[in-house]
């Protein structure tokens, strides 16, 4: 069952899940960012759907996050492309697979099925929060969110700055 739509709420997060629809555009996503490109390579990698892929893909590529290219006219066959705006999502997928790891979301007693690495020294890799101006990693307890320029009522109240607004 599909939840309300997040569509017009001033929340970049809720905007996120819009564009991303549910836990198999999730795992659609992870697949694209490991290479793969092709339909069926996606329902054998995560078991989904026939229907809920076809879905998944079309809302996906409605949002600008896939695009959709022929490599094949007889029989017509297309493949699915990550673009810049969906490439972007990187950092979101790397998040939750490393909150996963660390907190044995992943079902294996030996350890994270997937490690990412540094293809120049081999190195394992991990996500960092950067000072813009410094280049400096932030340490996570030293972020703090503050009121953005898009800010309404209710984020102003999320972030404790103001009380929420009469009709929320």
């Amino acid at each position: 069952m599909r939840t309300k739509s997040f569509t017009g709420m001033t929340c970049s997060i809720a905007g996120a899940l819009e564009a991303v629809s549910d836990r198999w555009g999730f795992l659609i996503l992870r697949d694209m960012l490991l290479g793969l490109t092709r339909y069926d390579a996606f329902q054998t990698s995560s078991g989904i759907p026939a229907q809920t892929l076809a879905n998944r893909l079309k809302h996906l590529e409605a949002y600008g996050l896939i695009e959709r290219c022929r490599y094949q006219d007889k029989p017509p066959r297309d493949e699915y492309l990550l673009t810049e705006k969906g490439r972007d999502l990187a950092a979101v997928i790397t998040a939750l697979r490393e909150w996963g790891d660390r907190w044995d979301a992943h079902g294996s007693p030996e350890g994270a099925p997937v490690v990412l690495t540094n293809s120049r020294t081999g190195n394992e890799a991990r996500l960092a929060l950067i000072d813009t101006q410094t280049g400096a990693v932030v340490p996570m307890n030293a972020a703090k969110p503050i009121e953005g320029p898009g800010a309404d009522p209710l984020t102003r109240f999320r972030l404790g700055s103001a009380p929420p607004a009469k009709d929320s």
